[in-house]
């Protein structure tokens, strides 16, 4: 058994080993005998792995350590990509978006599909918000592979605003545990505005995506230590989030929520008439608390690492680090769903499909379950407070391709799969009919020829469904097929026809039907 494992593990680096060599001869296209180091970085961009990546650190090191003047040889080559298990991956186009560049290029039209919208209006009942400028526009995307792009004014800060609330619900979860969390907070759409002065027939805040049940996960958080030490706490997590860059605070959206603060004192008070807080609980302190929350800064490209995170069950993608468990995830994303487009929710889940939550800034914060974060950031607001540009990416990006939960429901559909490469649907067809004509799957034969796959195809050896199905005795399949006019003397690689493959098989009735087959054909030739 030894032996045969090592014989394996020989294989598979021989294996390795020609698909470097086979690599390297297409990035060396003078063929030179070397590699330019910048041609090696274009390709990782071109993945969406930038330089910036920490996870390249070493990679960069070797690099700079080893690389001649004439560039990188085969032999440094093959010692990077077996270095580092990013770098090959990356070269081999083996991430969940394979063909990254062209994904990005769908991405960029719709982005400017979407810019030319002007509707809605910026938020001014926080009088600093009513002072951004409204024509701000950004987007950034970043993958559970830590694949990433950015578009706009994705360097730009502004205040998270309600994006904070996902995360500080999670924060409370780790805490405390759900049981302990949702004693003091709903999981039920309110059905209501986010900051509707209602709470649900327990006297709990129907859930932690509005602004009852917000200031409530607050009091939760390290309710035990001071202020300074909570809002420290809060910080810290962030910039795990965002891949170690870190978050900022605007002490003057800060000051003009504390001004503009009377509804929300009006809900603390009523949650504590209604005995929802733990003992004594301080409702200025966590109302303070609250509002620094809110206005923590960041931009969409440190944002998108932050959702994908979530997207990655709670693992960030760029430092591997576990930020939160995937349990506290799953229930997360399960309330984003529900809950976190305000009065819009439903129609969002309905439409789009997808965990987000938006914030009065004009962010949204999207998840794609296991492909990717996106970070949005446009001021302007529709009724409901959500992002009219953010709302409208999001419905153009699932109508392009199919991210909404249920779209692995639709056998057929239009849509695209980025995570396939590219013709990876063509060639999976064809395998298909190719498999389905040997094993006599009628219904599978006919269901792919409905879907435009040509019966004439043939795989990398030149067998067709005909040659499959002459070879593996599978009569009903060879009438079907010459019924529907296949050609019955294509030739694979190796010179053989159907009917060779039938008389190899000692398939006498498939030799017959194929015969009669070639002598119908030759005597409509003649005529």
């Amino acid at each position: 058994m030894e032996k045969s494992r090592s014989k394996k593990i020989e294989n598979l680096s021989s294996f390795e080993e020609k698909a470097a060599d086979s690599l390297f001869k297409q990035l060396d296209k003078n063929e030179k005998g070397y590699v330019n180091p910048e041609t090696i970085w274009r390709k990782l961009e071109n993945m969406g792995i930038l330089e910036d990546d920490i996870r390249l650190n070493e990679f960069r090191t070797t690099l700079e350590n080893s690389v001649t003047e004439k560039g990188i040889d085969k032999k440094l080559f093959l010692k990077l990509g077996k270095q580092d298990n990013l770098v090959r991956r990356a070269l081999y186009r083996d991430l969940i978006i394979p063909d990254f560049k062209d994904f990005c290029k769908e991405i960029i039209k719709i982005y400017h599909e979407v810019e030319v919208n002007k509707k809605g209006e910026i938020a001014d009942y926080i009088p600093q918000l009513a002072r951004v400028n409204p024509e701000h526009f950004a987007l950034s995307i970043c993958t559970v592979d830590g694949q990433r792009f950015s578009i706009g004014d994705s360097k730009d800060n502004f205040c998270v605003q309600s994006t904070c609330k996902p995360i500080n619900y999670c924060i409370a979860m780790e805490e405390l545990g759900e049981e302990t969390v949702h004693r003091h907070i709903g999981r039920e759409p309110s059905g209501r505005s986010f900051n509707e002065l209602s709470l649900n027939h327990k006297g709990l805040p129907h859930n932690p995506m509005i602004n009852a049940g917000a200031i409530m996960a607050c009091s939760l958080i390290k309710r035990n230590s001071a202020i300074a030490d909570r809002f420290e706490h809060i910080s810290s997590i962030w910039k795990h989030l965002c891949g170690g860059r870190n978050v900022h605070f605007n002490n003057s959206v800060y000051l003009s929520e504390r001004q503009t603060a009377d509804r929300n004192f009006a809900l603390a008070y009523f949650m504590r008439e209604n005995k929802a807080f733990m003992p004594k609980t301080d409702i200025t302190e966590t109302l303070e608390f609250y509002f620094q929350c809110c206005s923590i800064e960041s931009c969409t490209e440190n944002l998108s690492i932050a959702a994908a995170t979530f997207a990655n069950s709670g693992i960030n993608p760029l430092t591997g680090e576990a930020i939160f468990n995937e349990n506290t995830v799953r229930h997360c994303m399960s309330l984003m769903s529900s809950c976190g487009m305000y009065d819009f929710s439903g129609e969002f889940a309905f439409r789009v499909g997808v965990p987000a939550k938006s914030g009065v800034s004009g962010s949204l914060l999207v998840v794609i379950p296991n492909v990717m974060g996106i970070s949005i950031w446009s001021p302007r607001l529709d009724k409901m407070g959500n992002s009219v540009r953010g709302v409208e990416f999001c419905k153009k990006l699932i109508d392009k391709f199919n991210f909404h939960m249920y779209d692995s429901l639709m056998e057929q559909t239009s849509k695209k799969d980025p995570r396939k490469r590219k013709h990876e649907s063509k060639v999976n067809k064809l395998i298909n009919l190719i498999y389905a004509a040997g094993y006599g799957d009628l219904n599978e034969l006919q269901r792919l020829e409905a879907e435009g796959m040509s019966l004439n195809s043939s795989d990398y050896d030149g067998r067709t469904a005909l040659h499959l199905a002459a070879s593996e005795n599978q009569v009903e399949i060879v009438k079907y097929l010459l019924d529907k006019g296949v050609k019955h003397d294509l030739k694979d690689r190796w010179g053989n026809t159907p009917l060779n493959d039938a008389i190899r098989g000692d398939n006498k009735e498939i030799v017959k039907i194929l015969e009669e087959e070639m002598v119908l054909k030759d005597k409509k030739k003649m005529k």
